[in-house]
């Protein structure tokens, strides 16, 4: 024993030596060990989600191999989180609460799929002021063709001084006529002129009132047309459903689960899913940004995942390889039995 202790002080000794003579480099190891398997437990454990250092930290220091910070160029987590945000490697902000700190995932492919997300998203913007600049030019072109009457006032003027004005107010085609004609040296031609006006104002409306409402009808039917397309193409920047399969497409966690598929059993906070391999049985959390549908084959059943059918389960009827596209039959709902066509891949994927 008194061999072995003084063996372990010799290394000892010679170690704190090579420390003594370049500190700083080991001090840069230490503080790039720490700052790597820091953020590796940020990306694995919340990925892009903000959320408190400290949670963070208490989780990292309870792994008994861990890197403790007083060998590190950082003296405080405070440091170090500000240190973070200055490196861009993550976006922190203060609180009354402390300090908060969200992930930047830099992956290219997750690069990629935001950026096919905005495309989606400026698309949508764009189809919603292509439906507001119809429905304005059909409200306008209802104005244009109505023609709009108005009324024609003028004195009402007696021809003799003593004679009273009476006004008859009865109801009905026939009285009103009679009462014109009675009444007709009493209230001048103004007057007259206006009651034979109304009736063939009326006559006239009355005539040609089925056409005027075909013509309401045919734009309403358009406008109802439009909302439910815009309806059908809605999207969200979310898709993860229960019990859907889905291809792991991230490297980062080794060739063992890359491009391999599993089963999505739970959702969490809309972007993050519980999947089970298929393979091994392992159980993974990931974000949405990592996994990708899976396309089964004619025939086989699929969920919708995004659109105005989003929830709804169909059966793959075919596949257009050339527009990336599918055509499926709505096997659920209210729905039930209609027949979409070029439905993305993205947007459906293979039941379990």
């Amino acid at each position: 024993n008194g061999f072995k202790c003084h063996c372990m002080s010799e290394s000892h000794q010679r170690q704190l030596l090579l420390a003594s003579e370049n500190p700083q480099q080991f001090m840069d190891y230490f503080s790039e060990e720490f700052r790597n398997d820091f953020l590796e437990l940020l990306r694995r454990r919340f990925g892009t989600k903000r959320v408190h250092n400290n949670i963070v930290y208490n989780e990292y220091i309870s792994h008994r191999e861990h890197i403790h910070m007083n060998a590190t160029q950082w003296e405080t987590l405070t440091d170090f989180t500000k240190w973070l945000g200055r490196e861009g490697l993550c976006k922190v902000d203060e609180t009354p609460k402390g300090w908060y700190i969200q992930y930047i995932d830099r992956d290219p492919e997750t690069i990629r799929r935001q950026q096919e997300q905005e495309r989606k998203k400026k698309q949508d913007l764009d189809d919603e002021e292509k439906t507001a600049k119809f429905i304005e030019q059909q409200v306008r072109r209802g104005l244009e063709g109505k023609e709009l009457e108005q009324p024609v006032y003028t004195e009402l003027n007696r021809e003799n001084e003593e004679e009273k004005v009476t006004f008859n107010l009865n109801k009905g085609a026939s009285t009103s006529i009679a009462a014109t004609s009675k009444t007709s040296s009493v209230l001048g031609p103004n007057a007259l002129k206006m009651v034979e006006g109304a009736v063939k104002r009326k006559e006239s409306a009355h005539s040609s009132g089925q056409s005027k409402e075909k013509k309401k009808k045919s734009a309403l039917d358009e406008i109802m047309e439009l909302e439910e397309e815009k309806k059908r193409t809605s999207r969200r920047d979310y898709w993860l459903q229960p019990e859907i399969i889905v291809k792991i497409v991230t490297k980062k966690l080794g060739e063992k689960y890359h491009k391999k598929k599993a089963v999505v059993k739970e959702v969490i906070d809309k972007y993050t899913a519980v999947v089970k391999m298929i393979d091994s049985g392992d159980k993974l959390k990931l974000d949405q940004t990592h996994l990708e549908t899976v396309i089964p084959a004619p025939g086989k059943k699929v969920m919708v995942l995004n659109g105005g059918y989003r929830g709804n389960e169909g059966i793959l009827e075919s596949i257009n390889e050339k527009k990336f596209s599918a055509t499926i039959i709505i096997d659920s709902g209210p729905l039930k039995g209609r027949r979409v066509e070029d439905i993305q891949y993205e947007d459906i994927s293979k039941l379990a």
